[in-house]
């Protein structure tokens, strides 16, 4: 039995192989799938007006559980690795043909949606999904057809997710029973045994960043952007627990979008039509916007309520320290419709430095902005991924290497080229610690980055004075508006000043030894802007 608010009339599930279910809901409206989900027993309201749910066995992304079909299309196209695993065919056919099965007597939910906010490069997918919540996910996530748009949808790709089916690992071909298999050839995703939404969003996005590179000759990228009264755009690359989601919603500029955009011809546009923010510690005060979002239709992940309340506890990390909300970008106020905007003035790379080496912020040159890049250095931060549970030092590429299918210097490239074609300011923002490593110093103010942000921003770092990092050669401003002039050194937020230099030094190390996979595709430029570790400085200890 089919039930609709609205469709396609032409539309099937027959053209993706599913030729039986018990229902089929075809793009519910928000209020519906609430309703569906608390008459399921899998969530309830909350007195923010938010449904909670909780994801299940997995809270977080699961890189390992992530493959590529390998075939004519992907074979010699794709960087294959530990972040691009490929599988064969005939598994993805095998599990494809499992899920159906799976779906034949249950309920599924299915959504028409799109991403890319530039019409030029959009691309429209259809998602069948075993849970309601799942559906509500990508009507936040996504970009929302219109009514009229609904009626002649016609998908490119499609998701199937299946959260409650599990692989065999012994027969299908998976590391163990969850999975997210992507395939370019068929143009569909296949998620199973795992009920984490972002496996969903991280899916589409890896998709782009084939896809949209390769052939249509636009730039993606894991970042967030917005764009102030003058129409001055900003980009904020960096992975999870950055504060690419927190920075970029500034009340005082519009935001076009929280993480994943594109950077064509013409400028800067959203791939999605929401925004997906980590919560723990999520208080009114540090953050208004995530938090004033927070109502009906958004989702809350893994949230814990005060006990005998349906108030949120933001401080609990009991189910995961990822704990999650998603919501659709309407839901912030001074969101831009549509989510696009002209070439950015202003990069910035967020790093979270959990050795508490790196500045608060720094101005590159082009060289040191693609060496960064490239490095994407940060430290994962506890609950981002499974089995994460301390901060841990690591480079991705691209400030989103799991999910960047092409080899990392193709980004770089091309960021690059737009970088110099459009004289962008860049510059490195670290978000992480200060007055020593994670265990000694603290994690840097977020009063005091917002007002080195803004001052960036406002072109009041052009004509101060600046001094140089020893190690790192970074150029570092001896002073910014609202920031005490101690903070912007690192070293002298340290008590003992050799001990910075040889965390520093150690931490260079670290960078130059990770650039090695690179050097051999790197310009001179490029490898000249590596930190320069001194002879001098002592070794840490551990």
């Amino acid at each position: 039995m089919e039930k609709f608010e609205i469709k396609n009339p032409a539309a099937t599930l027959e053209t993706l192989g599913i030729k039986q279910v018990r229902n089929a809901f075809w793009n519910l409206s928000p209020e519906a799938l609430v309703q569906e989900t608390i008459r399921r027993g899998q969530g309830f309201l909350t007195d923010l007006g938010a449904i909670a749910v909780e994801t299940g066995e997995f809270t977080g992304r699961s890189p390992q559980d992530r493959f590529i079909v390998e075939d004519a299309e992907t074979k010699d196209t794709v960087d294959w690795g530990n972040i691009n695993k490929p599988i064969d065919n005939r598994y993805f056919q095998q599990l494809k043909g499992k899920i159906i099965d799976y779906f034949a007597d249950k309920d599924v939910f299915v959504r028409d949606a799109y991403v890319c906010a530039d019409d030029d490069y959009r691309m429209n997918l259809r998602l069948v999904s075993e849970y309601p919540w799942s559906n509500q996910f990508a009507y936040n996530m996504f970009l929302r057809p219109t009514g009229a748009e609904l009626e002649n949808f016609e998908p490119e790709w499609s998701i199937l997710c299946a959260p409650g089916f599990h692989a065999d690992p012994e027969v299908d071909g998976t590391r163990q029973h969850n999975f997210a298999i992507i395939n370019f050839t068929e143009k569909q995703i296949i998620i199973g045994g795992t009920g984490y939404t972002g496996e969903i969003k991280k899916g589409i996005f890896s998709v782009l960043n084939y896809v949209l590179p390769k052939h249509r000759d636009v730039l993606s990228m894991h970042c967030s952007a917005n764009v102030g009264q003058e129409g001055d755009t900003a980009v904020f690359f960096g992975l999870s627990g950055t504060g690419k989601t927190t920075l970029s919603a500034d009340p005082n500029r519009n935001l076009i979008g929280d993480d994943e955009h594109g950077w064509s011809e013409n400028g800067i546009f959203n791939f999605e039509g929401g925004c997906y923010a980590k919560t723990i510690d999520l208080s009114e005060e540090k953050e208004p916007e995530i938090y004033h979002a927070i109502k009906h239709r958004a989702i809350l992940e893994n949230i814990k309520c005060y006990p005998g309340t349906r108030t949120p506890d933001f401080e609990n990390s009991d189910i995961t320290e990822n704990t999650r909300v998603s919501y659709p970008i309407y839901h912030i106020d001074n969101a831009l419709e549509p989510s696009r905007s002209g070439h950015p003035t202003n990069i910035f790379f967020l790093t979270c430095d959990a050795f508490g080496v790196l500045p608060p912020i720094s101005k590159l040159t082009p060289g040191q902005a693609m060496y960064h890049f490239m490095s994407g250095y940060t430290a994962k931060v506890a609950g981002t991924e499974a089995g994460i549970t301390e901060p841990q030092a690591t480079f991705s590429a691209c400030f989103g290497a799991p999910f960047m299918p092409l080899h990392p210097a193709e980004y770089a490239e091309m960021l690059g080229e737009k970088m110099q074609e459009h004289n962008v300011n860049v510059w490195l923002v670290n978000t992480g610690w200060t007055g020593g490593a994670h265990g000694t110093g603290h994690r840097m103010s977020l009063k005091y980055t917002r007002a080195m942000i803004t001052a960036a921003l406002r072109g009041e770092l052009d004509a101060v004075d600046y001094h140089t990092h020893e190690i790192f050669g970074l150029s570092m401003p001896v002073s910014c508006p609202n920031v005490p002039d101690e903070v912007l050194d690192p070293k002298q937020t340290w008590s003992d000043a050799d001990a910075y230099d040889a965390k520093a030094n150690d931490l260079a190390e670290r960078f130059n030894k990770n650039f090695e996979k690179f050097a051999a595709k790197t310009s001179g430029e490029i490898l000249a802007a590596a930190p320069k570790v001194l002879a001098s400085a002592t070794r840490p200890n551990y």
